[in-house]
């Protein structure tokens, strides 16, 4: 067998430490994760009676925040993992879970229920709890037994927005009217008769998960309120520039153009500043939807459903929120077109600009080439005038010589030829500066 390579063994033994092993090989590092997952967030057993108390903080500060109010609560047990997404301690008669989300935080007590009134009830939510942020939600969920004497307690919710129907095959009834009470706790009553404790846990889950799920989704529908009207101001303003846009005679391009950058800076910065709260309105949308599915409701005569009732005060929002989208991408795109129209016509502009540029340009060589040629034409004959009287001079100095030419024809004969031979100079030299790619000789 070969000697195994270090290398290897190194890895195996690294793998072994961050992922542990399966039947003794090492697992990949990232499979703890995705087996707890799974039990990321286990349903408690709940008996009857029982009372939930929850309350959603939004944990803007980071979840630091919640890791000091959990070490304060459980300074007598261990603290949480720093790194824990949730955790369960003991408190009083009951238990205490908190459970870290993206951009909130739930605590979730559990215990008896005080049949004398809610002094009797040992939540944490005292006057030494130190909240990680601000409440987002607030829930109080009663279990109790479906006998007479209990079922009576329906009359206490307000019958205008009161929700009843039947779960689980019927063996428990759930009812609420969406309103706080004098605590700011959103009301909820479970009549329980023959649910398992496992059942019930799930089943209050499930209706905490709506109403703090519904919470945080409505907080887009404030945002989408103001957007819309700013949305309706862009609007007008890119009708008014494109009608300017078309009128041709009064048309300022470079102004135009400058507004319609500035719709589309505005239109972004507000679309981006929203991005995030839309998106999670739609994802929260999403987690009720499929909770009231997974409820599995029977109506009750005369009575709201939770779905039935969720539908129509939620589905509207959550419209509202789509639309602001949609019309933030439409006017995008009508920007994004208006801002190329435009930009073609500022191109158009400079072209004409140039080709106007390069025609006077065209017109002033044009004038320097004529005034080039009668310099020359003048220098011809300056030249011409000085080479024919040198030659009067040395004609005038050779008549000592008794030659039988009189000087001055001798001058007026080398006038036609100073002229031609001066002329074919300056042509030669012009030509040579005209073609530096010829010779002299050529």
């Amino acid at each position: 067998m070969p000697d195994a390579d270090p290398s290897n063994l190194e890895f195996q033994l690294r793998a072994k430490a961050v992922g542990g092993t399966v039947m003794g090989f090492p697992a990949h590092e990232g499979r703890p994760g995705a087996l707890g997952e799974v039990h990321a967030r286990p349903q408690p057993l709940v008996e009857k009676p029982r009372v939930l108390v929850q309350l959603s903080f939004m944990t803007e500060a980071g979840s630091g925040i919640d890791q000091a109010v959990l070490s304060e609560l459980s300074r007598r047990l261990a603290a949480p993992d720093p790194h824990a997404r949730h955790h369960a301690m003991k408190w009083g008669k009951g238990s205490l879970r908190w459970e870290r989300h993206t951009e909130f935080s739930t605590y979730l007590w559990e215990g008896p229920l005080g049949e004398n009134g809610r002094g009797q009830e040992d939540t944490p939510f005292g006057n030494g709890f130190s909240p990680p942020g601000t409440v987002i939600s607030g829930i109080r969920l009663e279990i109790r037994k479906w006998t007479p004497a209990n079922e009576k307690l329906i009359a206490g919710f307000d019958p205008t927005s009161l929700c009843y129907s039947l779960v689980e095959r019927g063996n428990a009834a759930i009812v609420t009217d969406f309103r706080q009470d004098g605590d700011g706790l959103t009301r909820m009553l479970v009549l329980d008769r023959g649910l398992t404790p496992a059942r019930t846990g799930a089943l209050s889950q499930r209706l905490i998960d709506i109403e703090t799920y519904r919470t945080l989704a409505m907080l887009g529908l404030p945002l989408a309120l103001t957007l819309s009207g700013r949305a309706r101001r862009i609007e007008d303003r890119l009708a008014q520039t494109t009608l300017e846009m078309k009128v041709a005679e009064t048309r300022d391009s470079q102004t135009l153009l400058a507004d319609l950058t500035e719709l589309a800076a505005e239109l972004e910065a507000d679309a981006a500043s929203s991005l995030y709260r839309f998106g999670a309105s739609r994802a929260y949308d999403g987690i009720v939807r499929e909770r009231l599915e997974a409820l599995d409701e029977e109506a009750v005569p005369g009575y709201d459903t939770w779905g039935g009732f969720l539908q129509r005060r939620v589905a509207p929002a959550m419209r509202t929120c789509r639309s602001v989208e949609e019309r933030q991408a439409n006017l995008s795109t009508k920007l994004t077109r208006a801002t190329t129209l435009l930009r073609t016509w500022v191109d158009v502009e400079v072209e004409k600009q140039n080709r106007d540029l390069l025609a006077s340009m065209n017109n002033r060589a044009r004038l320097q080439l004529r005034l080039q040629q009668t310099v020359e034409g003048l220098s011809v004959a300056a030249v011409s005038y000085y080479v024919v009287g040198l030659i009067g001079y040395v004609a005038k100095g050779a008549s000592i010589f008794g030659h039988a030419f009189a000087p001055e024809m001798v001058t007026a004969a080398s006038v036609p030829l100073a002229v031609v031979l001066v002329w074919w100079g300056v042509r030669r030299v012009r030509r040579m500066h005209s073609e530096p790619g010829k010779q002299p000789g050529e």
